[in-house]
């Protein structure tokens, strides 16, 4: 069991950690190749500031930050249908849309069950965010992203 919680904590360390690079990636212009290695390098297992931070799964890590790219057009589409109108993805806070693309990733390019992607992503929405109103939106959101990438979960 004990072997379980850690590499379910790992998966949900590799989803944090591709909602950051990936918004590192918007704000630094970087490639997706020097973000992921930078990660890797430098993120999982570090000690930073005389506490280790938590190892990810490196696979699971890739695959997201890779099928968000990949996909960041239909990623941004359906999140796009998924807002309010006349509220654009390009007009939301750029950790929402970093954790949109993310999710969105995981979608459209893991075999993750679609629940569990929007539980995981709305526990990020809660790291950033804390218990407002932001992880409640997040949820709305991804949920309507998730019957749009995968009716057939939800028939």
């Amino acid at each position: 069991m004990r072997k379980h919680s850690r590499g379910r904590r790992a998966r949900s360390v590799a989803r944090l950690h591709a909602v950051q690079a990936l918004f590192q990636m918007e704000s630094s212009g970087q490639t997706v190749e020097s973000i992921v290695q930078e990660f890797e390098a430098h993120r999982f297992g570090a000690v930073c500031e005389g506490v280790e931070m938590a190892e990810g799964d490196s696979e699971l890590f890739r695959q997201v930050v890779d099928a968000a790219v990949n996909w960041q057009a239909k990623i941004d589409q359906m999140t796009d249908r998924a807002l309010v109108e006349r509220w654009p993805i390009d007009r939301i806070d750029p950790t929402l849309r970093a954790l949109f693309r993310a999710a969105g990733g995981e979608l459209l390019g893991c075999d993750t069950p679609a629940k569990v992607v929007i539980s995981e992503h709305v526990d990020v929405a809660r790291a950033f965010y804390g218990d407002g109103r932001e992880p409640q939106f997040v949820n709305a959101v991804l949920d309507h992203m998730a019957r749009e990438a995968r009716p057939a979960e939800f028939a």
